[in-house]
């Protein structure tokens, strides 16, 4: 019986997670990662509600539960390095950071060293291990497949592939692209061929203390949280100017030129007619640079250099045509990458340095690099 520890964040995804794979024979443990318990002004970090949410379910699953702190990790990979990056006038991600330094690095670690074959998250991707993982489609329970004293996975040549969920609004993958091939092989996503709505209806049908609980938003583990509003407790920021970028007039006021991003629209403050998106920014004069043209040669581009670039796997054929995702949700653009440029088929809007961008090639996630 293959044993596997759960990441239980105390929501429903990571404890439907939990549930479907105690159905299918494995042995599960959960594990709550401590990553953040520090409360900011006005606002009490939920880690403990979290913490007692995913107890909960743990009990009623019949499985162990056990408490990883990583706070100390935490802050020095992800928080840190997104102060940084935001200081230095980029746009970075902290879930991808996470993701690669904490998730799949130090819980799969620390889980392989305290006894477990596996880990387990309740994140929308699919693995491919290769060999078939009572899976249609991939990482999908079967009926006829459960409770069958656990899926022994083959001994496996080669690294497992990402590949996007089923359901496409809510596929992670683009936050997985850092995860290496070697992590995969030891990964169970559970969730992978379900649509959220049915996620929401069989927690519901198991009677899981979480079934109704609100998805969480904000900075990764810290909760409902604004950006703007973490950051101010970290970086030190002046009031600036905002300048027209054609006529060089001063046109309002920012509160920190670190909080504004390429093409952003709203929260400017600036007032009448057409709206004004930003188009640069200047960290060292603490100026941001608007314009009202939405076509401003500044907020299009059709090729980018990538740095720090990841492959999960073998890095794609040079210029092989794939497809590429700038963002969250974004949509996959058609591109080729040639050593470190990335040259996209149409030209696309807004791409702010520090954003990475995501390679695949048909369903499967490639790797990527970051915007420069």
């Amino acid at each position: 019986m293959t044993r596997v520890y759960v990441g239980m964040s105390g929501g429903v995804d990571s404890s439907l997670a939990a549930a479907l794979l105690v159905e299918q024979g494995y042995e599960v443990t959960g594990v709550y990662m401590k990553n953040w318990s520090q409360d900011m002004p006005g606002l009490r970090c939920p880690w403990a509600d979290d913490l007692a949410d995913a107890k909960r379910v743990a009990v009623q699953l019949g499985i162990d539960f056990k408490v990883f702190d990583f706070e100390q990790q935490y802050r020095d990979k992800v928080v840190q390095y997104m102060i940084d990056e935001y200081s230095l006038g980029r746009t970075p991600n902290p879930d991808i950071m996470c993701n690669q330094e904490v998730k799949f690095r130090l819980f799969l670690d620390t889980a392989l060293a305290d006894g477990a074959e596996m880990i387990a998250t309740g994140h929308y991707a699919v693995v491919d291990h290769g060999v078939p993982v009572r899976s249609s489609p991939p990482n999908r329970v079967s009926p006829a497949n459960a409770g069958d004293g656990g899926n022994d996975l083959e001994e496996q040549s080669g690294h497992a592939r990402l590949l996007q969920a089923a359901d496409t609004l809510k596929d992670q993958t683009y936050f997985l692209y850092r995860v290496t091939g070697e992590a995969l092989n030891k990964t169970l996503f559970p969730l992978g061929g379900y649509q959220k709505a049915e996620v929401r209806q069989m927690a519901k049908s198991r009677g899981l203390w979480t079934a109704t609980k609100k998805d969480s938003m904000g900075v990764c583990f810290v909760g409902q949280v604004g950006m703007r509003d973490f950051l101010g407790q970290y970086v030190t920021t002046n009031t600036g100017d905002i300048i027209e970028k054609e006529s060089g007039a001063v046109v309002g006021q920012h509160d920190g030129a670190i909080f504004y991003t390429l093409g952003q629209r709203h929260g400017l403050s600036v007032g009448g007619g057409l709206p004004y998106y930003v188009v640069g920014k200047s960290m060292d004069k603490n100026e941001v640079y608007v314009s009202r043209n939405i076509n401003d040669a500044s907020m299009w581009r059709n090729s980018l250099e990538l740095t720090n670039i990841h492959w999960i796997n073998e890095p794609a054929k040079e210029s092989e045509p794939l497809r590429v995702r700038l963002r969250h949700r974004g949509k996959l653009l058609g591109a080729s990458l040639s050593g470190t440029t990335l040259q996209l088929v149409e030209p696309e809007r807004a791409a702010a340095p520090g954003q990475s961008a995501v390679l695949y090639r048909g369903s499967e996630c490639l790797g990527g690099g970051i915007v420069v």
